[in-house]
C-alpha cells in the first residue's frame, strides 16, 4: 500500500514522455469565422464536429478550435506564432472569405497565405489548404485571380488543397444561418462529411 503513490508518480510520468504520435495527432484549425463557428454552440462548430467525426472513426485526434471571426489572411500571419505554440502536426489552413468580401487585393491575399505556409512548414507541421471563393460582385477578373491563388499555393508549396470549405453549402438557406454566409448545424455536418475522409487519409498517411 505504501509503494502506491511511487507507482502513480511513475505512470504519470511514463504518459508525460509518451511522443505526441501515441498521444494521437493534434490538429489546428485556423481560420476566421466560419472556423470559430460564428452563431454556433462551441460544441456545434466545424472543430469539435470534426474531432467527434475523426474520434468516431477510430483516430483519437484532438481538433484545436484557432478561427477567430473576421479575421483576414494578414490578422492570421500576424496570430500565427502564437497558434502554432499549440505544436500541431497538421493544421488546417481556412482564411481569405473576409478579404474577398472585402475586395483585398488577390496578391496582397496570396503573399500573406504564401508566408503562412512557409512557417507553418518551417514549425514542422503539414499543412491542408481549404480554398474560398470570391463573390461575384467584384467582378469576373477579380473572381479569377482570386480563385485561382488556392490551387497555385498548393502547386507552390506540394500541400494538398480542399478546393472550397462551402462545397454543398453555400446558397442553400436549409444549411445556413439567416445571414446567409455561416453554415447552421446541418451546414457544418455537410462540410464535416465532406472534409473529413481528406482530412483522415492526411493523418494516416503520417502514422
Amino acid at each position: 500500500m505504501k509503494r502506491r503513490p511511487a507507482l502513480s508518480l511513475a505512470l504519470v510520468l511514463c504518459l508525460s514522455a509518451l511522443p505526441a504520435a501515441a498521444r494521437g495527432p493534434r490538429i489546428l484549425a485556423f481560420g476566421d469565422s466560419l472556423t470559430a463557428g460564428l452563431g454556433l454552440p462551441e460544441s456545434e462548430a466545424l472543430p469539435a464536429r470534426l474531432e467527434a467525426r475523426l474520434r468516431r472513426d477510430g483516430i483519437a485526434a484532438t481538433v484545436v478550435n484557432a478561427g477567430v471571426s473576421g479575421d483576414t489572411t494578414a490578422g492570421g500571419l500576424a496570430r500565427l506564432d502564437w497558434a502554432l505554440a499549440e505544436k500541431p502536426d497538421l493544421v488546417l489552413l481556412e482564411l481569405g472569405a473576409n478579404d474577398a468580401l472585402r475586395g483585398t487585393d488577390p496578391a496582397t491575399v496570396r503573399a500573406n497565405l504564401d508566408a503562412i505556409i512557409a512557417r507553418i512548414q518551417a514549425a514542422g507541421a503539414r499543412v491542408l489548404l481549404i480554398g474560398m471563393k470570391a463573390p461575384s460582385n467584384w467582378g469576373e477578373a477579380y473572381e479569377r485571380r482570386f480563385d485561382s491563388l488556392y490551387p497555385e499555393l498548393a502547386r507552390r508549396h506540394n500541400v494538398p488543397l480542399y478546393p472550397f470549405l462551402l462545397e454543398g453549402v453555400a446558397m442553400d438557406p436549409q444549411l445556413n444561418q439567416p445571414d446567409g454566409l455561416h453554415p447552421n448545424e446541418r451546414g457544418v455536418a455537410v462540410i464535416v462529411d465532406r472534409l473529413a475522409p481528406l482530412v483522415e487519409q492526411l493523418v494516416e498517411a503520417k502514422s
